[in-house]
């Protein structure tokens, strides 16, 4: 497979060239070019979360804790908090990715798992969908294309470098086939990946408009039938 240092030089090309098109080509300002690019470097690098415990996954966890910090803090302002509160909440946020969620996956993820998959793909865009606030539903896409295409870009690096070429002879790695997938191996995994996916997409769907709760729903106004009128000229008695 391929090694970190591959993945973040891929991912960050890969978010210069995704920045710069969308500043020069997609009418989208030079700071959204920029979030974005960025955006797609910290997707390149997503899927190792669930490696072993190393100085590069330690660096990972930190930057993805910054960066959630910083959607938080983006959130409560936007929503009129009062900063100190959204300072706080940045705090917080930091500390529960960097240090509980880093916990929590050294327990229970599987490298190669279902962090290495499709399903964790669209996860990971539609949750920056949701979490990037913007008026604009072009630049939300923008930002979750980012992350999606730099997760994208560590899966098929991962299969490029599970097939061995030896002279003319090619031999397929045990791990080939491990990164682009819909399911993994273990069922708890699979069925704990799909309930997120599932979940995920049904409010990404709503929030985008496409979908409308049945609670927000309009009723459907019952039409009476209308009222026929006696003709004037119409008597009801026979003569």
């Amino acid at each position: 497979m391929a090694g970190y240092t591959e993945h973040i030089s891929v991912s960050g090309l890969l978010g210069i060239g995704y920045g710069t098109a969308a500043s020069l080509f997609m009418g989208f300002t030079p700071t959204q070019g920029i979030l974005a690019g960025v955006l797609t470097w910290v997707g390149g690098m997503l899927p190792d979360l669930d490696s072993e415990t190393g100085r590069p996954i330690k660096e990972l966890f930190s930057l993805t804790a910054a960066v959630a910090s910083f959607v938080a803090m983006r959130c409560m302002i936007h929503k009129g908090a009062d900063p100190d509160n959204a300072i706080l909440m940045a705090v917080v946020t930091y500390a529960a990715v960097r240090y509980g969620a880093a916990a929590i996956l050294s327990k229970f993820a599987v490298h190669r798992g279902m962090f290495h998959s499709i399903p964790a793909l669209i996860i990971a865009g539609e949750t920056v969908f949701l979490a990037y606030f913007s008026d604009s539903y072009t630049v939300k896409f923008l930002m979750a294309g980012g992350i999606s295409l730099g997760f994208l870009s560590h899966l098929v690096l991962d299969e490029v470098y599970s097939v061995e070429r030896k002279g003319v002879s090619i031999r397929l790695k045990k791990s080939s086939g491990t990164a682009i997938k819909w399911f993994g191996k273990g069922l708890f995994g699979n069925a704990v990946a799909y309930a997120i996916l599932l979940t995920m997409t049904y409010i990404t769907l709503v929030d985008s408009g496409v979908l409308i709760p049945p609670q927000q729903a309009a009723p459907i106004e019952k039409i009476d039938a209308p009222v026929q009128q006696a003709s004037p000229f119409r008597t009801t008695e026979r003569l």
